[in-house]
């Protein structure tokens, strides 16, 4: 049986894995909730490629809006594929810390006072 550490590290580099094949095998068409959101604005219909000049349109008005600091996972034209494994790299880091700090606060919450 493998130690948590193990485990831990184990799992961590096949999430990388999986983040770094994931780029180069993922569809460049947009689905899910942005393709859904081209046929509700008549940009795109149900059937047939997405057109090259189909935008969403946010009206942000009165609204919250932020900028992403890696979007579309990469971190700019100039550094092409290596700029979106970099970008997959940090994120996924960044998720496993969160986690763990998470179930760290939760052990602590759950431990009596001494």
């Amino acid at each position: 049986m493998m130690d948590n550490k193990t485990f831990i590290i184990t799992g961590i580099i096949v999430a990388l894995l999986i983040g770094v094949v994931a780029v180069f095998l993922a569809s460049g068409d947009p689905d899910g909730l942005e393709s859904s959101a081209l046929v509700v604005q008549g940009q795109k219909e149900l059937t047939g490629d997405t057109p090259e000049n189909a935008e969403i349109q946010e009206d942000l008005n009165g609204k919250f809006s932020y900028n992403s600091p890696m979007p579309d996972y990469a971190l700019g034209e100039e550094m092409g594929p290596l700029g979106g494994i970099i970008a997959i790299v940090f994120g996924t880091i960044l998720a496993f810390l969160v986690v763990l700090g998470l179930a760290y606060g939760i052990k602590s919450a759950g431990k009596p006072a001494k």
